[in-house]
């Protein structure tokens, strides 16, 4: 149900659960019981995730939905996929906004990824602990044969801030930044 013990304790004190003991004192509590508006995992939605930072990437991100498609069909799971387009650092992309709106409203049972890095390139920690907490369950497909070194993270995580900021400051579609560069390598001229 994502709450903590502690939480299940209270709601039995305060008569609004009752729970099946087991033969070892343990309590087991039915979630149709509870009142909760939340359905049970198996119940609730799978949603695979596939994102690329770019236009450019296009055809990488069909190829993300399609092993991600193949991956949840062949485990049998009724699927819907969200795909963004957008820096693994933008935190505004719409199906990660609707993403994030079904793991609180608890209608998202199961999250399917290709990489970690295809939700967020930072802050996926955070991510995956509320999908703890709300109880979805997170799949991601390719791990990796061996955990980076902490030098390598830090290398990708300091590559990953100056394409993005480069990308602002000099992008195509930046005109209005262009202008302020000419403008101010103009004035610089002698």
């Amino acid at each position: 149900m994502g709450v903590s013990a502690t939480t299940l304790r209270r709601w039995e004190a305060e008569g609004k659960l009752v729970p099946e003991r087991t033969s070892g004192g343990q309590r087991r509590y039915r979630i149709e019981s509870t009142g909760s508006n939340r359905e049970p995992r198996k119940q609730r939605a799978t949603i695979a995730y596939a994102r690329v930072s770019s236009h450019d990437q296009k055809a990488d991100l069909a190829r993300q939905k399609k092993v991600l498609e193949m991956f949840c069909a062949s485990h049998g799971w009724t699927f819907e996929v969200i795909a963004d387009l957008g820096s693994g650092m933008n935190y505004r992309k719409k199906g990660l906004k609707r993403l994030l709106d079904g793991i609180v409203d608890g209608r998202v049972g199961r999250l399917v990824l290709t990489h970690k890095d295809r939700l967020l390139r930072f802050g996926a920690e955070l991510v995956f602990a509320l999908c703890e907490a709300r109880g979805v369950e997170v799949v991601i497909i390719n791990q990796g044969d061996a955990p980076a070194s902490f030098e390598e993270d830090l290398a990708k995580d300091v590559l990953e801030l100056i394409t993005v900021f480069s990308a602002r400051l000099y992008g195509s579609r930046s005109r209005k930044n262009q202008r302020v560069i000419d403008a101010v390598t103009k004035a610089l001229e002698p």
